[in-house]
């Protein structure tokens, strides 16, 4: 179900793509946001807070891909590392080149989705800094809606302060803002959010702990818990690895006088051919049971 990447620009369903330029965040359904060093004149609203503002340049070269990790740096010197379960995502951000005593990162959920098909939703902040809501998206073939409930989680750093951001301004006095279709505003042009800013951290790196749900913000959590107790980064890409090892060892190939692209082209689609239909065991809103559940059947 989690499937972490970063965003890029355009009609990309897979969330990155080589033709592009910039990173507008990193989502795991592709609902979710991004974070930058910190803000400018240490100045919340000085953040740039909506998606097409917050795009920042990539580093070619720098994407390594793999099943169950994915890697880009950005020319902000933000260092990004994704790993997945079933149903959450752990990210890794190293802040790289920037001085230890003036880096106070932000990190910000967007209500939105790349193709901006949000039609309302709702983010919240507590104490402890845990970001938690859900919003009502289109889905990328089809028709219909859907609603996606996340529940996100830091380690690595102290929580400076927390609060919800619209379109270009935040708020650290709020820690609740909701979204409604109200037939002025567009997804487009009302960009919302919630947002933790860090002190200066351990090692100049942030972990994010991400749980998705399609039942509730309640089983997002239980899934980021359950399935990444101790936001252990290493462990859960060398699980991932061994998952999707366990599934391609199926397979073998004589490749004898096979050109190594060849080689390369069929075991991507062999892969690629293993994401779809998702077990969304467990994850179906019209129903409670734990009987085995597939969607997505786009092949």
């Amino acid at each position: 179900m989690a499937k972490a990447v970063a965003d890029t620009q355009g009609e990309n369903q897979a969330g990155f793509a080589f033709d592009t330029e910039t990173v507008t965040g990193f989502s795991h359904t592709h609902d979710s946001g991004t974070g930058g060093p910190n803000c400018p004149d240490d100045d919340l609203n000085q953040c740039k807070w909506q998606q097409n503002d917050r795009a920042v340049a990539w580093v070619r070269d720098s994407p390594k891909a793999r099943p169950g990790y994915f890697s880009i740096a950005m020319e902000s010197g933000v260092q990004a590392e994704m790993t997945v379960t079933n149903h959450s995502a752990l990210y890794r951000f190293t802040f790289n080149n920037v001085p230890t005593e003036s880096l106070s990162p932000v990190i910000l959920v967007d209500l939105m989705d790349l193709p901006q098909s949000r039609k309302g939703g709702i983010a919240s902040v507590d104490s402890s800094g845990r970001l938690t809501g859900n919003a009502t998206f289109n889905p990328s073939f089809g028709i219909g809606s859907y609603e996606l409930h996340f529940c996100v989680d830091f380690k690595g750093g102290d929580i400076r302060d927390t609060g919800t951001w619209v379109k270009n301004r935040a708020n650290s006095s709020q820690k609740t803002v909701s979204l409604v279709e109200d037939g002025s505003n567009t997804p487009a042009t009302l960009s919302a959010g919630t947002f933790a800013r860090f002190h200066t951290l351990r090692d100049n790196t942030i972990t994010a702990r991400v749980g998705v749900s399609f039942m509730s913000v309640e089983q997002a959590c239980s899934n980021a818990e359950t399935e990444l107790p101790n936001f252990d980064f290493a462990n859960t890409v060398s699980a991932a690895e061994s998952a999707w090892r366990d599934k391609l060892n199926v397979i073998s190939v004589n490749a004898e006088g096979i050109s190594s692209d060849l080689q390369k082209v069929f075991w991507s689609g062999a892969y690629r051919a293993m994401i779809s239909p998702q077990d969304y065991t467990g994850e179906n809103p019209l129903w409670k049971s734990e009987e085995p559940y597939y969607d997505s059947f786009y092949w």
